[in-house]
């Protein structure tokens, strides 16, 4: 289970050095194989391979025609590539998934119970203003016991 967020860095050709307690974790439960996408491509999302792999087996279960699938695939296909964590827990952002979600210099990596969630530092302070967490959000964490 991933939670909590670090701080980390995009180095000039590219790559997530994931943090250390990040990827201890991850390592740990799912190994090194990684799916990275986006839905919007503001942020980046890596998912670890077991984690991707249940994610389409729920996915067969629709019906191949069905617009929202068709919609989701589209997005993280054409944002999506498989991946690996090197020996020094480094991992390369696609080339178009970078540019659009302005992945270079300070990130910050936010763990999302299942996958990690990276986000231009600046980009995820206007998210963060833009999208106040209200009152019907706490009544609707409520109905969970939350």
């Amino acid at each position: 289970m991933f939670r909590g967020n670090a701080p980390a860095r995009i180095d000039d050709k590219g790559r997530l050095k994931v943090p250390n307690g990040f990827r201890a974790a991850l390592e740990e439960a799912h190994g090194r194989e990684l799916f990275i996408t986006s839905l919007t491509g503001e942020y980046v999302r890596l998912y670890p391979m077991p984690v991707w792999n249940d994610i389409e087996q729920k996915l067969s279960r629709m019906p191949s025609t069905h617009p929202s699938k068709l919609r989701f695939l589209d997005r993280v296909n054409y944002y999506g590539q498989t991946a690996e964590l090197d020996t020094q827990g480094r991992v390369l952002i696609p080339g178009r998934l970078r540019e659009s979600a302005s992945m270079a210099g300070e990130v910050d990596v936010f763990g999302q119970y299942n996958y990690l969630e990276i986000w231009n530092h600046d980009r995820f302070l206007a998210k963060l203003q833009r999208d106040p967490f209200t009152d019907d959000d706490a009544r609707a964490l409520s109905e969970f016991g939350i």
